[in-house]
């Protein structure tokens, strides 16, 4: 490829959707729900082979700062960054551009979520080259897009346009252009995008070369456009982090910079992508009983339906009578609340005691 290549990965997070098993020390990307591997160490693997270890960068807060440190530890120690304020998408990933351009100005930047789950790494690959492909031969930003499974009004989503061809490593490549971002849809509307079938939900992966997100800030966001070339001059960035990181606009990458840009392209994801929402969105990860009951440890289950059950001391669980709750244990503290209110868990750990949160 003619420009090295670098990712970014955004591991903030306020610990909350995954409550009692997370925290704000602990937010979902620390925690192993689904394997021995927590979803930051499965973000880093994935990327074993196509970006070389010390080119990755990854951005955390100073409360989950070690945590981060002691799961990354194949990561250089002066690649993880812990921002000292919360300031969203893009003034994290212009503090992430200026990184990588000081220390290669022709750089093609990858800017990942650690908290996806993503099973297929050969077709994740296959995407980002692609994208990597696209990003260095045309000088757009690019975004990966995910084809709808079902109209989910959570997600934001890509509207496509016209399909362009690119030269690829292994062959020509098909990417399309974005008509526009649409924000989180109503139920109807979600279910307008499915079924028109040329919206793809957004997921947060990106791609770049550094010169062309700079210029991108330097249009839309100049206050980020002028961080990253201070961060980019100077001989003591983190100075200018502690400076200057805190005034920066709070602002997502979306409303910064892609919805403004006068063009973007989008690749489709050729691979498995899963948000993980939340308690509820495990469940079909998990052993599931004949009475529709999941659950990771065991479980004893006499009229009872539809529960989600989750130890991490895995100790043996026994319901009766109930259905449609979600039931967590973790050594100081329980969770007991209906699946429909899944939602609502983050208006609850506002109200635990302080040292549970």
């Amino acid at each position: 490829m003619p420009s090295e290549i670098y990712a970014l990965i955004l591991a903030g997070g306020s610990g909350e959707r995954f409550w009692p098993l997370s925290r704000k020390s602990r937010p979902k990307q620390l925690l192993s729900l689904f394997a021995d591997q927590s979803l930051l160490e499965a973000t880093i693997a994935r990327l074993k082979g196509f970006v070389a270890p010390e080119h990755i960068f990854i951005l955390t807060n100073h409360e989950q700062e070690a945590a981060v440190r002691a799961l990354a530890q194949q990561v250089p120690a002066q690649n993880i960054v812990a921002e000292p304020a919360k300031r969203d998408t893009a003034p994290a990933i212009a503090l992430g551009a200026g990184l990588i351009s000081a220390r290669d100005a022709t750089a093609t930047m990858i800017v990942l979520p650690a908290d996806q789950l993503i099973r297929d790494e050969a077709g994740f690959q296959r995407t980002l080259r692609t994208a990597c492909e696209a990003a260095q031969q045309t000088g757009e930003l690019v975004t990966i897009g995910i084809q709808p499974t079902w109209a989910c009004p959570g997600f934001g989503y890509i509207e496509l346009g016209k399909k362009i061809e690119i030269a690829g490593s292994d062959g020509a490549r098909e990417v399309r252009e974005v008509v526009s971002f649409r924000e989180k849809p109503n139920a109807e509307l979600a279910e307008s995008f499915l079924k028109q079938g040329h919206f793809r939900w957004n997921a947060g992966m990106f791609v770049w070369t550094v010169s062309s997100i700079l210029s991108a800030f330097e249009q839309h966001a100049p206050a980020l456009g002028e961080f990253v070339t201070q961060i980019h001059q100077s001989k003591n960035w983190a100075e200018i982090v502690e400076a200057k990181f805190a005034e920066l606009p709070k602002i997502s990458i979306d409303y910064a910079v892609m919805e403004k840009a006068s063009r973007v392209l989008m690749v489709e994801a050729a691979f498995d992508w899963d948000d993980i929402g939340g308690w509820a969105a495990i469940a079909k990860y998990l052993a599931t009983d004949a009475g529709g009951n999941t659950a990771n440890t065991g479980l004893t289950a006499i009229d009872a339906s539809g529960n989600i059950v989750f130890s991490d001391q895995k100790t043996h669980i026994a319901l009766m009578g109930v259905k449609d709750l979600i039931v967590v244990q973790t050594g100081d503290a329980l969770l007991v609340c209906r699946r429909a209110d899944a939602e609502k868990i983050k208006n609850l750990v506002a109200k635990v005691p302080g040292e549970l949160q």
